[in-house]
């Protein structure tokens, strides 16, 4: 160890373009007597930005010491594409689904309530749940698609047209929607 230490000594004080021999004690003596050294040794600094004073409280020890570099920002996970991890309970499909069925049937509701005075029961009775079955069919699909190629709706979202936005305005007709056929019942008729 002592004469690691003092060849590693001496490498360095000798010189950048110095040849020496490797000195050996009793316990290494036929493995390391015949090498030589032929390459000039430098340290380079690598830091950025302005040098930092030392602090003269710092001890030698900790300051000496390498700092460890900065971990990598984390990746982002990939997206699944899986049909059971687009329609789980906690994934990306079934709020959002729903919520664009409320916005389109809340607004279909009461265009429909003003137009023809009817409530949403009686709209529901006349021929409404084909059309329910349609748009859901249609909306499902629209919605599935972009997610099953990989494609976020965060990523797709500027502006305005959050996807913030969607959610609290899908979840906004969701309650209105509900609010709108309990007020019609316990009124027994249209609420306007």
């Amino acid at each position: 160890m002592a004469t690691a230490s003092f060849n590693m000594q001496s490498v360095f004080a000798g010189g950048l373009t110095t040849t020496r021999k490797i000195n050996t004690n009793e316990h290494f003596a036929g493995s390391f007597s015949n090498l030589k050294r032929n390459y000039p040794v430098g340290v380079r600094c690598m830091a950025e930005g302005e040098p930092k004073k030392e602090d003269s409280t710092a001890t030698p020890s900790t300051s000496a010491l390498p700092k460890s570099p900065s971990p990598p920002p984390p990746m982002k996970p990939k997206v699944s594409t899986k049909f059971t991890d687009l329609l789980a309970f906690s994934g990306p499909a079934p709020e959002r689904i729903n919520g664009r069925l409320a916005m389109v049937g809340f607004v279909a509701a009461l265009a429909v309530e003003l137009s023809k005075g009817e409530n949403v029961l009686s709209q529901i009775s006349d021929g409404g749940v084909s059309w329910f079955l349609g748009t859901t069919a249609i909306l499902t699909l629209a919605s599935l698609v972009p997610l099953f190629k990989g494609i976020t709706v965060e990523s797709k979202s500027k502006g305005i047209m959050t996807s913030d936005a969607e959610l609290w305005n899908g979840r906004f007709a969701m309650l209105g929607l509900v609010a709108l056929a309990f007020t019609e019942f316990v009124k027994g008729g249209t609420l306007v």
